[in-house]
């Protein structure tokens, strides 16, 4: 047999290979192809003890998230999804007591979110999401609180995230 007939059935599966396309996806985004644009608006923050700037911060967090992990485009209202909510809570706990004296302290923060899928309605949802981190005791929030905020909205924008484009 030739080499030139040997390798022909290869070279089909080849092209027929090359044909097809696959959608895949690291991050587990589901997205549907006639959905290219993501309106975020601003979460106002209702918790009477959270720091001024929260509101831009999980904000800002929740708009990287979203463009970080697909190829919508970033656009100020009426996008084809629609994100917005309003932060509702933001507390510090005792956690774990040893000898009548706290020794873990809890942040929570919850943010409540209504999401709009304007392609397919069955898709959208209202719901809150709450986050946590713990800190020694004797730790003074102040010196912490930046550090926990970040790590907390990293665990709320996935939690939202995952709720509205990860199938989960």
């Amino acid at each position: 047999m030739t080499l030139a007939k040997r390798f022909f059935p290869l070279l089909i599966i080849s092209f027929f290979l090359l044909g097809c396309k696959v959608n895949y996806s690291f991050t587990g985004a589901s997205v549907s192809p006639d959905v290219k644009t993501i309106s975020i608006a601003t979460f106002p923050s209702y918790a009477a003890l959270a720091p001024p700037a929260l509101s831009q911060t999980f904000t800002e967090a929740l708009k990287d998230i979203f463009l970080r992990q697909t190829n919508l485009t970033l656009v100020k209202q009426n996008g084809d999804l629609i994100i917005e909510g309003e932060i509702t809570d933001y507390q510090v706990r005792s956690e774990a007591v040893q000898d009548a004296a706290a020794t873990l302290n809890r942040l929570t923060i919850t943010v409540s979110v209504r999401y709009t899928d304007t392609k397919d309605e069955k898709k959208s949802f209202e719901q809150k999401f709450s986050g946590f981190e713990q800190f020694d005791a004797n730790t003074n929030l102040s010196s912490v609180e930046q550090t926990l905020i970040d790590q907390i909205n990293e665990q709320l924008t996935q939690d939202i995230f995952n709720k509205s484009l990860g199938n989960w």
